[in-house]
């Protein structure tokens, strides 16, 4: 098969297209703010193009050509920002963006295309959003900011001094531990992100969408108290549950792919089918509901906090110790009750503790999956009933179909 080849002319047209990118996006800030920016349609073109020569004479041999000519970008950039200094107008946007795009189009030539186009592209985005950003860092919370720098400091500290070699007969990784802990953080926070930038605006059920991303089991006992508190709610407080329920399947199918691939080609066919039963169910709570209230729910903790990522990585621990420990003394029917024990809280340690490793293998592994989210879908209709008197039966039933869609499952052969 033929391989598409990025040409000298491709590069060429490639640097000029990046350059006029952020040239348009210049010149659009001129006219719609009334105000002088460094460069604009034409000038940005020419200093990618700029960018793109030196990188051509650099490779020919006259190698002091490519930094002669950010030398002259900078010297022209310093000089742009003197003017605006003495004028009282501060911020080196712009002029560090010419810079960035003299390199962007040197590397169209130098390097992968995918870098050039990359830079070009993010350059302007930043530049063009730039009252959505200021907007969102108005609205930040410190401390969660603080929380998330923390971690990742920690992980960046941590990962790389972890020992990468197994321990004990359980064959406990701590680098691969720690590890998982990362990506479910990472996964977490993402549904956080979206729950604390949309949670207001698109109501209550839909945010169970991310929730469930989240903690399906926290976003269930964090919506039955609204119920609890506004039995007018109840019902929009159910749809919310259990759409975050369903969500839950496809994050458990994410996980499992990330962390042992080996095991999707089993599973996924039954994670995806559960989660369309369990939107339905959400859909057919949604068609009974007319409250249209628009209340977010309570936000869940941050994944990237310290303490919430230590616990997981801690019960992760817990589990894989216990589930081989069970398997090594009862074998398989063991494996399953205990899966049917762990429902009652966050399952997504014990399920990552299953496909991780090698010692098991899928002809348990999936009927305990499957057992382990029917015994968390009956506890979690059991907590919304507890906290949702009015909507009892209907959480009844919802959650009582759905577990029971769960046993046809069990039987059938991986």
């Amino acid at each position: 098969m033929n391989t598409f080849e990025w040409t000298s002319e491709l590069r060429f047209m490639v640097a000029l297209a990046l350059g006029f990118l952020v040239g348009l996006e210049r010149e659009s800030t001129k006219i719609e703010e009334q105000k002088m920016v460094f460069g604009g349609v034409r000038t940005h073109p020419i200093i990618s193009l700029l960018g793109f020569g030196c990188a051509w004479l650099y490779k020919i041999g006259a190698t002091f050509m490519l930094p002669i000519g950010l030398l002259s970008i900078a010297a022209l950039t310093s000089i742009a920002y003197i003017a605006k200094i003495k004028v009282e107008r501060f911020g080196s946007t712009s002029e560090i963006s010419a810079l960035l795009t003299f390199v962007a189009g040197a590397l169209a030539l130098l390097v992968d295309v995918w870098v050039a186009m990359a830079l070009g592209v993010v350059n302007t985005i930043l530049l063009s959003e730039k009252a959505a950003l200021e907007s969102y860092v108005e609205r930040l919370n410190k401390v969660e900011f603080l929380a998330t720098v923390k971690f990742v400091l920690v992980t960046v500290i941590i990962l790389p001094v972890l020992p990468n070699q197994e321990f004990t007969r359980f064959k406990l990784n701590p680098t691969s531990i720690w590890q998982i802990v990362i990506i479910v953080s990472t996964i977490g926070f993402v549904g956080y992100f979206l729950s604390k930038k949309f949670g207001e605006r698109i109501g209550l059920w839909l945010s169970g969408a991310f929730g469930g991303v989240i903690s399906s089991t926290a976003f269930t006992m964090a919506v039955g108290r609204i119920a609890q508190r506004n039995p007018g709610r109840a019902e929009e407080s159910l749809q919310a549950a259990v759409l975050a329920s369903s969500v839950m399947y496809l994050k458990i199918l994410v996980l499992i792919w990330l962390i042992n691939a080996n095991f999707v080609s089993s599973l996924w066919w039954r994670l995806v089918l559960l989660f369309f039963v369990g939107l339905a169910l959400a859909v057919r709570v949604i068609w009974r509901s007319e409250s249209n209230n628009h209340e977010s729910v309570p936000t869940l903790q941050n994944p990237f906090e310290i303490r919430p990522a230590m616990a997981f990585g801690v019960l992760f621990v817990v589990l894989s110790v216990v589930t081989a420990f069970v398997r090594q003394s009862l074998g398989d029917p063991g494996v399953l009750g205990l899966s049917a024990i762990v429902g009652v809280s966050d399952i997504v340690p014990f399920i990552l503790s299953l496909v991780h490793g090698s010692g098991t293998t899928s002809q348990i592994v999936v009927p305990a999956i499957i057992m382990a989210t029917m015994s968390n879908t009956i506890a979690k209709g059991v907590y919304f009933g507890a906290l949702s008197p009015s909507t009892r039966k209907e959480t009844a039933i919802t959650y009582s179909v759905w577990a029971l869609l769960h046993v046809p499952l069990l039987f059938i052969r991986p």
